[in-house]
């Protein structure tokens, strides 16, 4: 039966389905979140007692899922959509059922009560705006000359990406900033909340059902949107000289690859500072070879340099100017400037341990990621094996010394 969508509240969901199968297409399940995005994904089938996605054509297992779909009636497949909505009903979504059309398309709206929505945002750690704000002060003098000078340097290297948490003062012409904390459904009085419909976007509102839904849909309809503006702003070589929009890479990927392409951003900029001093090394000893006294001697044939063989029996005395050009080209690179050289790398070195741990630990605090901890690779299994095969092969190897 259908349900009063004022009564529901906003629809996050719509689940389409084909109540009669056609010669010219499969049943298909399409899904769309809060009603705006409609996406095919494939029908869920049962399999060996649980719910799983049938493949797509062309992958391994889409014959096997056509094959049985084929012996479904058209009694079979209801049951199993309404075992299905039984389930979304279980986990506490709301359903509202619209009329089945003549042209043999039905629709499903799913809503998410707030009890099962605050719930999942504070298991979830979803970070809300609280009601206090952070004023951003500009410094002043020295200092905010500076700041002013490095972003309009800067300007043009961030990637094209919108930060909703910078808000502006129209009147008093103030920067904000806006402050979020993890959800607890106890302390609702600290949050910005003008209303339970608006409090998570529908992003949001989605990624927080998503774990539901995925057990039998495999699909997250935020992931789009980030896609999209990934392509635009990263994976695009027109944006190569931008920094790297790890947010969104860490949205979409996870925390972890999030966190290797943010080191690998960080190491890619601190190799500048040494690539222009490597450069400026190797301009100084193009400048400076031809009044270095060892190359000149070297390459002089008036001194007439007779160099002893280099073997016994078979070879022959050599004269030194024959290394010419190998003296000249090797102090191009090993010439007095690299011994400063090489005292910058060494204080680089610290400098860059010292700038990613600074850069890590304000990644893991935004990400809330400080309780995170280093797991450690489990070994192979055949690795294990070799290795105690090796462990007792020693063992019997050192008996039979003794």
């Amino acid at each position: 039966g259908t349900s009063d969508p004022r009564r529901l509240g906003k629809v996050d969901y719509v689940l389409c389905y084909k109540y009669k199968k056609r010669r010219t297409s499969k049943s298909r399940l399409s899904l769309s979140s809060n009603g705006s995005l409609p996406i095919p994904i494939p029908m869920p089938i049962p399999i060996q007692g649980r719910w799983e996605a049938e493949a797509e054509s062309g992958e391994p297992g889409a014959h096997a899922g056509d094959a049985e779909e084929s012996k479904l009636t058209e009694e079979e497949k209801a049951l199993m959509r309404e075992e299905f909505e039984a389930g979304l009903l279980e986990a506490g979504l709301q359903i509202e059922r619209d009329k089945e059309r003549s042209n043999g398309m039905g629709f499903i709206r799913l809503h998410i009560p707030w009890s099962i929505l605050s719930r999942e945002a504070e298991l979830q750690k979803i970070k809300v705006a609280v009601k206090k704000k952070c004023e951003l002060r500009k410094r002043t003098g020295i200092a905010g000359m500076w700041d002013s000078v490095a972003t309009k340097i800067n300007t043009p290297f961030q990637p094209d990406v919108p930060d909703f948490d910078i808000q502006r003062d129209s009147q008093t012409r103030v920067n904000f900033k806006t402050l979020k904390h993890p959800f607890i459904r106890d302390k609702l009085h600290l949050y910005d909340i003008k209303s339970t419909e608006t409090l998570f976007d529908n992003a949001t509102r989605s990624r927080i059902v998503s774990p539901g839904l995925l057990t039998v849909i495999n699909f997250s309809v935020m992931f789009l949107c980030i896609f999209q503006l990934l392509h635009e702003e990263w994976a695009n070589y027109g944006v190569m000289h931008k920094y790297q929009p790890v947010d969104l890479i860490r949205k979409y990927f996870g925390e972890q690859i999030g966190l290797y392409f943010a080191w690998l951003g960080v190491y890619t900029q601190l190799l500048i500072p040494p690539s222009v001093l490597g450069i400026i090394v190797f301009l100084y000893g193009i400048l400076t070879v031809d009044t270095n006294v060892p190359s000149q001697e070297t390459c002089n044939d008036s001194l007439n340099i007779t160099m002893c063989p280099l073997c016994d029996g078979v070879c022959d005395y050599w004269r030194l100017s024959s290394v010419c050009s190998l003296a000249r080209a090797s102090y191009l690179f090993d010439n007095g400037a690299t011994v400063l050289f090489a005292i910058f790398m060494s204080l680089w070195a610290a400098w860059f341990l010292e700038h990613w741990k600074r850069r890590q630990m304000y990644l893991k605090h935004t990400w809330d990621l400080t309780s995170l901890e280093d797991e450690e690779e489990e070994l192979r299994p055949e690795y294990e094996e070799a290795l105690q095969e090796k462990k007792a092969k020693m063992k019997a190897q050192s008996a039979k010394k003794v």
